[in-house]
């Protein structure tokens, strides 16, 4: 990467989006058949939601590109964007796209497949701390597994590079394997200074069916201190059977994305295979299915293990999309800059090459609606001034954007 301090400074590309892609106001975003034709919702308004009838009109500005291949973002407190290259170090990136140096010093990553640097998030104290917050695909003997380190983030003055201080693996996932596939993962912070981490199940037959045991942390989402302990309270904290006391819910897939609401709770949305992602709102203790219960079907076309929908012992979706949308980074909005999306959730899409927006109506989906950005997109975060900025990935270069949404007019 060629200097880095001058990589893509500046306004590459504004364009005026009046009122999305040409579809029907009114009818649902997706027109394509389902991959499972054969299988129900369980209940009315949990697939295919009707578009805004008067969608908001949208400038689209690419800030920075030719980045390297980034995986997530933060924002700093200053309005900088701390950025996570999969390859294993992290970036800062000014509002006019500015790139820092490398800032290198994290834990080594096994950036094959889906692995490599993957989530950033800020410690609830980070004013006062300078903590921050890593996943990634660890390097271990027998092969691999997301885990999560804390680091002291020691900004430069006047507002240049940084550096890392205090380095050290807080959480791992267990068991080790060897696979490249389903790391998940997000770093949700709360207002208590704990920690929800969500991961995969590494995908494979057999080894994803340790999603339904408390005994693994595949296909699992956790709760933890900010030093890696489980949290008081935690459904399994008692270890009653072996069951991990981290755990806060079971059955998940692959959740890459997560955030919290205005009252604190917890949401994501996991890929599915062939259809079958999910809108969960995880609750303490609750099984989530995965791969027992789930919509949609195997890449190759078979029912997923029974071809299940329903059970009475697993929760359903909030929500489903069958095709998928495949889901990437999440951001619960509230802001100055689009107060018809006050408290949307908004979603990468890496299918969808789309930011999805979803209208909530106490707790369902209402209204979906895809801004098309024209590249997979891998994050999506609420900045300080209330625009929306999406990371997008190109698989063919290998590289990224950040691409800046604010209101048209």
């Amino acid at each position: 990467m060629s200097s880095p301090s001058r990589l893509l400074a500046g306004t590459f590309l504004t364009t005026a989006l009046l009122a999305g892609p040409a579809l029907a106001q009114g009818e649902p975003v997706q027109s394509a058949p389902p991959n499972a034709p054969d299988q129900t919702p369980a209940s009315e308004g949990q697939t295919r939601a009707p578009q805004p009838e008067s969608p908001v009109a949208l400038n689209q500005e690419v800030i920075a590109e030719g980045l390297p291949h980034l995986w997530a973002m933060e924002f700093l407190p200053d309005g900088r964007m701390l950025v996570t290259a999969k390859s294993g170090v992290l970036h800062i990136i000014t509002p006019e796209g500015e790139v820092s140096e490398a800032i290198s010093g994290l834990p080594e990553v096994d950036a094959v497949g889906q692995g490599g640097l993957l989530d950033v998030a800020l410690a609830n104290d980070f004013a006062e701390t300078g903590r921050i917050f890593v996943s990634f695909s660890e390097p271990r003997e027998g092969g691999n597994g997301t885990s999560v380190a804390s680091a002291r983030l020691v900004l430069e003055e006047g507002g240049g590079g940084a550096s890392l201080e205090d380095v050290a693996v807080i959480f791992r996932q267990e068991p080790t394997y060897d696979g490249r596939l389903h790391f998940g993962s997000r770093i949700v912070p709360t207002d208590n200074g704990s920690l929800y981490v969500t991961v995969g199940e590494r995908s494979d037959d057999p080894i994803r069916d340790q999603a339904q045991e408390l005994q693994s942390g595949l296909g699992k989402i956790f709760r933890i201190t900010p030093e890696g302990e489980p949290v008081e309270g935690n459904p399994f904290a008692d270890g009653n059977d072996g069951a991990l006391p981290e755990i806060w819910s079971l059955g998940h897939r692959n959740v890459q994305s997560a955030t919290l609401d205005d009252e604190g709770r917890l949401w994501t949305v996991e890929h599915g295979a062939r259809g079958g992602d999910e809108l969960n709102l995880p609750e303490a203790g609750r099984n989530y299915g995965w791969p027992e219960v789930a919509y949609g079907i195997t890449y190759g076309g078979a029912p997923i293990e029974g071809g299940i929908t329903q059970s009475a012992e697993t929760e359903q979706p909030v929500y489903y999309w069958d095709p998928v949308i495949a889901p990437s980074g999440m951001a619960y909005y509230q802001g100055d800059e689009f107060p018809e999306w006050d408290d949307t959730f908004l979603v990468g899409g890496l299918v969808a090459q789309a930011v999805v927006v979803l209208h909530m109506e106490g707790d369902r989906v209402a209204q979906e609606r895809h801004i098309d950005i024209g590249a997979r997109v891998r994050d999506v975060r609420v900045g300080p001034d209330g625009a929306v900025y999406a990371v997008t990935e190109s698989r063919n270069s290998g590289q990224s954007s950040i691409v800046k949404l604010t209101k048209a007019g």
